[in-house]
């Protein structure tokens, strides 16, 4: 069966992380939590920061996740960056496979608000919360901003660039 749109999980629901009572959970599709230089110290932070309260997917934060890396690591090197996710995606997302075709109407009355099976998680977000961090050094904050805003194109909340160390090393490029 076809992987529902992001769009039906996207509102904020009541949280189910209790993952010893669940069976089947599937795991995150997330591989890294950071990436680049983690050894290295760099003068300017940024974050990627939701405008507004949402579940993100952990398909879309890995999508961000790409999109970001790979940009910045092809514009600036590998070692000139450090790239962190800051959320985990603990709640798990359930879906109630109604049977679809002539007459399946019939065969769903009955289970309209039924629980459903675990398919998925994702990460509760509310304004104001830091999805993604980038570290880089001054020279390199167009294609850290440019990372970022890419990055934001995956996800399914507005969001905003906020730059939380370094603004004076920048004093003409914010």
């Amino acid at each position: 069966m076809a992987r529902k749109p992001a769009r039906m999980f996207r509102r904020l629901e009541r949280p189910y992380t209790r993952h010893e009572y669940i069976d089947g959970i599937p795991g995150i599709r997330l591989r890294q939590f950071e990436m680049g230089n983690r050894s290295a110290t760099f003068p300017v932070k940024m974050s990627l920061v939701a405008k507004e309260a949402v579940q993100i997917r952990d398909t879309a934060l890995e999508a961000a996740r790409i999109a970001a890396n790979k940009f910045i690591s092809r514009k600036v090197g590998s070692s000139n960056f450090k790239l962190k996710v800051r959320i985990y995606p603990h709640h798990v997302l359930r879906e109630h496979r109604m049977a679809v075709g002539a007459g399946a109407d019939r065969i769903s009355q009955g289970m309209r608000a039924a629980f459903g099976k675990p398919i998925g998680r994702a990460a509760r977000v509310f304004p104001g919360t830091a999805i993604l961090t980038l570290w880089v050094k001054p020279e390199h904050f167009e294609f850290g901003k440019d990372a970022l805003r890419r990055a934001a194109m995956k996800m399914p909340t507005p969001c905003k660039i906020v730059v939380e160390e370094g603004k004076e090393l920048l004093k003409g490029k914010i």
